[in-house]
Formats: C-alpha cells, structure tokens, sequence
C-alpha cells in the first residue's frame, strides 16, 4: 500500500501529495501527521519545527504552512491528533545533498497522539505513558516480573570525572534550566550535587572524543535532564529554559 493510498483509506487528504507533511480529514476534525524515526524517541516525536520552515537551499518549505495550519486546529480548534511511523532515507544525498527528505518506507498504522509545543518545535506524544531513558543510557530489558531479579543489556559510555569536575567548577552546582541548587535546599545532603549534561550526547558521538568541559558540559538538576532528553532530538538548554518560562507564565495568567 503506497503512502497515499493509506492516508485516503482514513479519508484524509492534503494539497500536494509530494510535498505534505500532514493530512486531514474534515469530517471526522483529524489530523495525520507522519512521524519520522530520526526525530522520535521512545513514545515522543517531533512532527513540526520553526526551522522546517525553509529548506537546504534557504526557500521556503511548501509543506510547512500547511501542516502550521493543521498544528492550530489541533491546539486551538479541537482536531483530534494521529500519526503514524516513517522511516528516513538518505539516498537523495547521493545526487542532490539539498533535495527533500525522501520515505525510505512507512508502517500503515495509526495512533492516537496527544500535542504538545517546546519552544519553537510541536511534539506529537502517548499521553501518560513513561518517558524514555536518557539518549546516553540505550537499555533493553528482557522481559521480567516486577519483584524478580532481571539482566539489563546497556550501552554505557565512560565520563572522564575530571572533565565534570571543570565544568562545576566553572558553570557551578546549579540547574542551568530552573536554578534550582540542591545544598540551598537539602544542606549538606544536597551538598556538592548535580547532574552534568552533554551538549552534544555522547552516545551520537560514537568514538572517543576530546570535551571542552566550559563548552561542551552545563549542570543541570536530574528532573531537567529528563526532560532535555524526552525529545529527539533533544531539547537544547535554552528550549527547555524558555518552555519552562512559558509554562510558569502560562499557569500565572490562569
């Protein structure tokens, strides 16, 4: 079954099926958006960003304020959410490094989404589900009965201590995102504690690499290192710095 062919059979449709991203059926207030495996991580994906707006070349992505415009009538209108999974191809790469993003295949089913916006990106997520580990912990369980001992098969990737300790005793104990400062809140329990993030994971690096412990780390607490790598990709400190602004700005309005 073609992509199109699939959509139709939900009977949703777009203006140019080349080049649309998302799809909607107005009868029933559905979206479709396609949700690609290099932008998904565990139940979370981005469907939208600011920076699709224009591609390779600078011009201006056609699919882009169609899809914007099937991202209001979700937030603002009450259009139910789906997508479904579609792999990336990066054969165009071989001819034409700056043609579209081409579907290197697609699974022909959907499912209910809830939206979500961080800073300048639109989320597409299973509502109440858990979130997925950290981007440097890959872990894949066996399967076990809760209370049973369990093996844990993970890729773990070696922090240089020292490399940390510059980068607190640079950037300090507290979270880069929220300010939150464990020894100001838990004393000398909480003293001398903090996450410290990679900027760019570890784990996409792939090979040892020398860090710049300024450039390349930031602390973060536990609780905003989760949520920097709840999205793929994962969220930059200033995205989750200003969603989390909008958010408090949001509740204080209510």
């Amino acid at each position: 079954m073609s992509r199109r062919k699939f959509i139709e059979s939900h009977g949703a449709t777009c203006k140019n099926w080349q080049w649309s991203w998302s799809f909607i059926n107005e009868s029933k207030r559905l979206i479709i958006f396609g949700a690609w495996d290099r932008n998904t991580k565990g139940i979370t994906a981005m469907i939208l960003s600011e920076e699709w707006r224009l591609n390779r070349r600078g011009q201006k992505n056609k699919g882009y304020d169609q899809s914007r415009e099937h991202i209001r009538l979700i937030a603002e209108e009450g259009y139910r959410l789906m997508t479904f999974p579609m792999q990336y191809s990066d054969a165009h790469r071989e001819d034409d490094e700056n043609g579209p993003a081409k579907i290197g295949g697609f699974t022909p089913e959907l499912s209910a989404k809830t939206l979500t916006r961080v800073g300048t990106a639109w989320y597409a997520a299973d509502s109440g589900s858990a979130v997925s580990p950290l981007a440097e912990e890959l872990s894949t369980p066996e399967k076990y009965s809760e209370g049973a001992r369990f093996s844990v098969t993970i890729n773990a990737y070696e922090r240089n201590p020292k490399a940390r300790a510059a980068c607190i005793a640079h950037h300090g104990h507290t979270c880069a995102v929220c300010g939150f400062d464990f020894a100001g809140k838990f004393g000398a329990l909480g003293e001398g504690f903090i996450h410290v993030h990679h900027i760019v994971s570890i784990g996409k690096m792939g090979k040892q690499y020398e860090i710049d412990p300024i450039a390349d780390l930031i602390p973060v607490c536990p609780n905003c290192h989760a949520m920097i790598h709840r999205t793929e990709p994962s969220l930059t400190v200033k995205q989750l710095r200003d969603h989390l602004h909008e958010t408090k700005k949001g509740a204080e309005e209510k």
